[in-house]
């Protein structure tokens, strides 16, 4: 226990005074912070308080300005792809081609209504860290206590803490009283700290290592105390955190920038070949106004229409896949983002381990008498094993294990019960406490309560020392009836938990398997060892002793705690969620680097990376001291061999991320905590926890894990390129089809021949007869191979390896259009053009079916993908009513075609499909020879 009386100050000279001032708040006694702050313990009178609520403003987080939905959806027409349709569409309707202009802009609209949704929803993060803030607080105004509105609290002001309470500023403590914090929101720190007002630290020490401070947004766990706020508002460290997110600017994904490297260049190539035909024709003797057209009609050929709307049904159908596989994804980019990954910062506590302390070792007795038993499992859940030299073993079957496990119930103010509605166990009170409920009902095989009632049975409970930093040991008495307490008859029983030295302090006999005897200096040294080995692997241990009394009347502790009987030691550790090895080395597999970042210290963090395989033989562990003292080219050098940062703060996470970041990779960061939200935004994809994360990660992340699960990364990562890898076949199949009808267009007007298509033709190709395959497209199975090769590098083109489907196939199908033109032009310009029309169609068909794969034939999977097999059979049966239907024939310009022109149509088009399938047998096979694997990550 802690109450500190705060002392009054001797004269301060000038230079002390400003010494003082200089230093931060957890530098300074609390006396000095009084003194600076201008206050007393008995707070602030009404009226000054009032003032410096003028002066600083309100305690709440101010909001940058934020766009409106009008300004959200107006940015979503930039980029030289979307002005490039909007160009195509005015051209259109000045020409007075109403249906064309419509049909392109009902696409526009369309995709920036989808975006819009998804940006205005990323706006909220800075709404969710002000519902963390605490409602009311309990401050001592003019010697009064009274509950204020939180954001009414000022500098100055003194509060009243207990626990449960959510702190509602940065406050120096006056008095602590057993107080513990929970600062895992802020700091990252899986168990809660326990606080001193008494206690200094370092002006340059992290927040974890404040241990005289509080902070607004964490909570009172266990104890009680009194603080005088120095900071508020936008001033506190939750403020800077927030302000942080705010001055962060979101990048551009790499999806987003490869499309808009293609449109930039469509457009150049657009107006360059518009331009040159123009300038050709008019050179020819063409009418102006037909040259005009004819450029219009090149334009038309030119933009792949469908391709906005290609990309976001791609992404949309990637967010339902990955739904169903427990990633909820909240920026449409980010499902293609994901898939590019190089590496992933990965938050220890609640995502690597599920932030539930978990007893994976008991030792108990010595010597030739001391028994190890190991503990399966991990957190809250029941299921798991207690196993003493491989073999299963009952809680009676190794001596001191029943014992130890009825003093954990019983030493015990923590709760276990299961959520109905979260299908899971939740504790309340300590975590460590909570951990030993769980080891009770591995021991005794029965749910914790029913275990602590059975203990309880008759008995009365006399007294409790509690547990405090000075003691670091808490004791419990009870007085039992004749077989109760599983103490095999009536007396009055002390169990004793705490730091194993101490409780070794107090003891003077050992329970072994013969019954009770003398603990020698043998035992005591052979119980330290044990300690030591358990704390070498990261783990806390607590030691356990009881006590049988004459009597049940309370004790002073110098009487009671002594001559205490040893019963055995527990260690326990944040253990790693059991499916996270497998999720590594799939990641290693696949050529992603996973990195661990933790509040936790060194340690525990180096156990646990070990433990799970993330951390190897020559790599780095680096501490948040050490970052600070590396400058950023310092960093850069060492940033790919470091697996672990242990101690770190929010603007270490920053440095990571922007040191991984200037090596060209795409980073995934993934967390949980308020601590995460700056990292999160900054990353190329944040990934947040959706059951223990907080509102602030989830609203600024990209994707949420509905299970935070781990692995449930891997399965997003393969998701991801997936997707990516349908929306290259997606363009491939879109552009192949678009060149080519350049080309034609192109060729044809400098040989002299008739126009080939008309622009109704030609847009009818782009939306409908190309649009519906490549829908389809984007929904093709993912390939099983696509998580055993390397990620792709950020600055790779979207259209790499495609040259077969953008150079060779257009000129053989230009190639081919030209000649049916020029063979047909003889029976008129109608059926001419018609006959192109329908070749164009029958050659893109081919090319979307060989488009399911750009690296190997498909003739074996030819129907795999039973959309595009549907949308093909759709499209011939419009195109049937297009050449079949007189009035479809008027709007289209069409005629209809003989059996012998569709042989000729059909035969002509698989050309380009059987030159595709044989390249890409060719490239196969010599790519299979000496392809390399993705590598170690």
């Amino acid at each position: 226990m802690t109450a500190a009386t705060v002392p009054q100050n001797p004269p301060a000279t000038r230079r002390q005074h400003a010494e003082r001032a200089a230093r931060p708040p957890h530098a300074n006694s609390a006396g000095e912070v009084l003194e600076r702050l201008e206050t007393e313990e008995e707070g602030l009178e009404e009226a000054v308080a009032a003032g410096r609520l003028k002066q600083h403003g309100p305690n709440e987080l101010s909001r940058e300005k934020k766009r409106g939905l009008i300004r959200i959806f107006a940015s979503q027409f930039a980029g030289y792809m979307i002005m490039l349709l909007i160009a195509a569409a005015i051209v259109a309707s000045f020409l007075g081609e109403w249906i064309d202009s419509a049909a392109i802009i009902a696409v526009l609209i369309l995709n920036a209504v989808m975006g819009t949704v998804q940006e205005y929803r990323a706006e909220k993060a800075i709404e969710a860290l002000k519902k963390m803030m605490a409602p009311t607080a309990r401050v001592i105004r003019g010697g009064v206590e009274l509950r204020l509105p939180a954001n009414e609290i000022v500098p100055g002001d003194v509060i009243v803490l207990e626990a449960g309470d959510r702190v509602p500023a940065d406050a120096r403590l006056l008095e602590s009283i057993a107080l513990d914090v929970n600062e895992a929101p802020l700091t990252g720190e899986s168990m809660p700290v326990h606080k001193d007002s008494e206690a200094r630290a370092a002006a340059t020490a992290p927040v974890s290592e404040r241990l005289n401070c509080i902070f607004m947004g964490t909570t009172v766990t266990a104890g009680r105390g009194k603080a005088v706020v120095y900071a508020t508002g936008m001033s506190t460290e939750f403020g800077k955190i927030a302000k942080a997110v705010q001055e962060i600017a979101s990048e551009e994904t790499p999806l987003r920038q490869g499309i808009e490297k293609l449109g930039k260049r469509l457009a150049i190539a657009v107006v360059a070949a518009c331009a040159v035909i123009f300038v050709l024709g008019s050179l020819r003797g063409i009418p102006a106004i037909d040259m005009f057209l004819t450029s219009v009609s090149l334009a038309v050929a030119a933009v792949p229409e469908g391709l906005p709307a290609v990309i976001t049904v791609a992404l949309a159908i990637g967010v339902q896949r990955m739904s169903g596989r427990n990633a909820v994804v909240r920026k449409l980019m980010a499902v293609e983002t994901l898939g590019c990954a190089n590496v992933i910062l990965a938050d220890k506590t609640g995502t690597i381990t599920k932030n539930e302390m978990t007893v994976q070792k008991i030792f108990t007795g010595a010597g030739r008498e001391g028994k190890w038993v190991e503990v399966t499992g991990t957190g809250y859940e029941r299921s798991g094993r207690l196993l003493s030299g491989g073999k299963d073993v009952e809680g009676g079957g190794v001596p001191g294990l029943a014992e130890t496990g009825r003093a954990a119930v019983l030493c015990n103010n923590a709760t276990l019960l299961f959520n109905a509605e979260k299908k899971a166990f939740e504790g309340t009170g300590d975590p460590t406490e909570v951990a030993l409920l769980v080891l009770a009902e591995k021991v005794y095989g029965e749910n914790s309560n029913i275990v602590r009632d059975m203990l309880k049975r008759g008995a009365k409970f006399v007294q409790e020392i509690p547990f405090d930093s000075a003691r670091k040991r808490m004791t419990v008495v009870y007085s039992f009836k004749g077989g109760a307490g599983g103490a095999g008859g009536a007396g009055t029983l002390a169990f004793m938990k705490g730091a194993p030295e101490i409780v070794l302090e107090k003891c003077t006999r050992i329970l072994t398997p013969k019954g009770e005897r003398i603990l020698t200096r043998k035992d005591r040294d052979e119980i330290l060892d044990a300690n030591k080995k358990m704390a070498g692997n990261a783990l806390r241990v607590l030691a356990f002793a009881q006590r049988r009394l004459n009597g049940d009347k309370k004790m002073e502790a110098g009487a009671l705690e002594r001559e205490m009987t040893f019963l055995g030691l527990a260690g326990m550790i944040d253990a790693p969620r059991e499916e996270v090895p497998g999720a590594i080395e799939l990641c290693r597999r696949a050529g992603i680097a996973t990195v661990m970042i933790t509040g936790d210290n060194a340690a525990t963090a180096l156990a646990v990376a070990r433990e799970i395989g993330m951390h190897r033989k020559g790599d780095l562990v680096v501490t948040g001291a050490e970052l600070d003292a590396m400058s950023d080219s310092e960093l850069d050098k060492k940033v790919e061999h470091v697996r672990v940062y242990a101690r770190v703060a929010p603007e270490h996470k920053l440095r990571i991320v922007n040191a991984w970041k200037r090596k060209g990779k795409v980073v995934a960061v993934t967390g949980d905590g308020v601590n995460d939200a700056p990292a999160l935004k900054r990353s190329d994809i944040g990934i947040a926890m959706g059951i223990t994360g907080t509102d602030v990660a989830k609203e600024v992340s990209d994707v949420v894990l509905a299970d935070d699960n781990f692995a449930s990364i891997v399965n997003a990562v393969e998701e991801g390129r997936g997707i990516y890898d349908n929306i290259r076949k997606a363009i491939a199949f879109l552009l192949s089809g678009n060149i080519a009808e350049v080309l034609i267009i192109f060729l044809a007007i400098m040989l002299g021949l008739p126009l080939p298509l008309v622009a109704i033709q030609l847009l009818w190709i782009n939306m409908v007869t190309d649009g519906l395959p490549a829908l389809a497209l984007a929904m093709d199975p993912i390939s099983k191979s696509v998580m055993e090769r390397a990620p792709r590098p950020r600055t790779e083109t979207i259209w790499r390896g495609m040259k077969p489907f953008l150079v060779d196939a257009p000129i053989i199908m230009t190639l081919a259009c030209l000649a049916v033109l020029a063979w047909y032009s003889g029976e008129g310009l109608a059926k001419a053009q018609t006959m192109v029309f329908t070749l164009v169609i029958v050659f893109e068909k081919y090319f979307a079916f060989s488009s399911r794969s750009l690296e190997r034939p498909v003739i074996r999977e030819f129907f795999a993908n039973r959309w595009l097999v549907g949308a093909t059979i759709l499209t011939f049966a419009l195109h049937l009513a297009i050449l079949y239907v007189p009035f479809l024939n008027t709007v289209f310009h069409t005629t209809p075609i003989t059996l012998f022109d569709w042989a000729v149509v059909l035969g002509a088009g698989f050309i380009g499909f059987a030159y595709l399938e044989a390249y890409k047998a060719v490239k196969s096979r010599a790519a299979a020879k000496n392809a390399p694997a993705a590598g170690a990550a």
